[in-house]
């Protein structure tokens, strides 16, 4: 099993609940349903964000009353990681100095190895070591 970053329990039992739930686990789905994880919100939300009947996004969840500045982030990249999904005439709001300034950051890092594993090899995280200054 892969070596996963979550940021909390619910998290994680809500990403693997909602692959269960689409039967796919493809690059796209993985990273689109973890990043929605992430947050509280957008796991309460994601009938209002994705479509499981026709397997698509709604963009349209981006302007509902619930969603934060972070959660809007949040959204947006997982988005763009299902499909390069960006909203006409905002598309500087997709970009990664608008999205990664939020706490969700290191997550979304996660979300990226998931979508893109073939290309993020190298990142995969090694047992953890402690580093010695010589000084």
């Amino acid at each position: 099993m892969e070596n996963i970053r979550f940021a909390n329990k619910e998290h994680e039992a809500f990403y693997f609940d909602m692959l269960a739930a689409t039967r796919n686990n493809d690059t796209f789905h993985k990273a689109f349903l973890y990043t929605m994880g992430i947050s509280a919100e957008t796991r309460s939300h994601i009938r209002s964000l994705f479509d499981f009947k026709e397997d698509i996004i709604k963009p349209e969840g981006l302007s509902a009353a619930w969603q934060t500045g972070s959660t809007q982030r949040l959204c947006r990249l997982a988005f763009n990681l299902w499909n390069g999904w960006t909203e006409e005439g905002n598309e500087n709001r997709s970009t990664p100095y608008w999205l990664f300034d939020c706490g969700f950051a290191p997550y979304f890092f996660e979300a990226i190895r998931l979508r893109y594993p073939e290309y993020c090899r190298s990142m995969e995280r090694p047992a953890p070591y402690f580093f010695r200054s010589e000084r």
